[in-house]
């Protein structure tokens, strides 16, 4: 399983989901990326990504976890792990904005899909377009939310027919292996 922290944090934002992970004999790689921080972001956030899975060296198939603004760069990740002959099982967005087709903004998809105001980046970070790959989602996803500020996203998650878990009263883990074996009822262990 490889977490993708949001470009609008750190890694350090999935707390210890990725020990708790790891305590439950998941394979996890929790991605750092700490150069995206001038243009163009989206392609440093990708490359720096495929760069720390590629020195992790993960088991295959890959299940790529994108939180928050990682969740629209998922598709461009995918697409460089395939390029590194890398599969990609499957894909959870846990409280992210989803990727959608064309080459949309961050400012147009927050626009579109969340009513809140973005943590603060240099303008050009929320303005430049994003990488989408034409065939995404080639492989199942599913959408984790644990609050009410993506309810927006969750429900287009929904609208797609992703099965969708709204975790009120248990922690993250929990929530990631029900969904996990929601998305992938033959994996017992992602």
């Amino acid at each position: 399983m490889v977490l993708l922290h949001s470009p609008l944090g750190t890694v350090a934002d999935w707390g210890s989901l990725p020990d708790d992970l790891a305590d439950r004999g998941v394979e996890t790689v929790a991605v750092t990326v700490t150069d995206d921080d001038r243009p163009p972001y989206a392609a440093r956030y990708v490359a720096r990504a495929a760069l720390e899975v590629a020195a992790a060296a993960p088991q295959r198939p890959l299940l790529l976890v994108a939180a928050g603004a990682a969740g629209p760069l998922v598709p461009a990740v995918a697409a460089a792990q395939r390029a590194a002959h890398r599969q990609v099982a499957g894909y959870l967005l846990v409280d992210a904005l989803l990727p959608q087709s064309g080459t949309p903004t961050r400012a147009e998809l927050a626009a579109a899909q969340q009513h809140e105001d973005p943590p603060v980046r240099p303008p050009d970070f929320f303005t430049e377009p994003l990488p989408m790959t034409a065939d995404w989602p080639d492989a199942p996803c599913g959408y984790l939310r644990t609050g009410d500020a993506y309810a927006h996203p969750a429900r287009l998650a929904e609208l797609r027919s992703w099965p969708v878990c709204h975790i009120t009263d248990m922690p993250l883990v929990d929530a990631l292996t029900v969904l996990v074996t929601q998305v992938w009822p033959e994996s017992s262990q992602a």
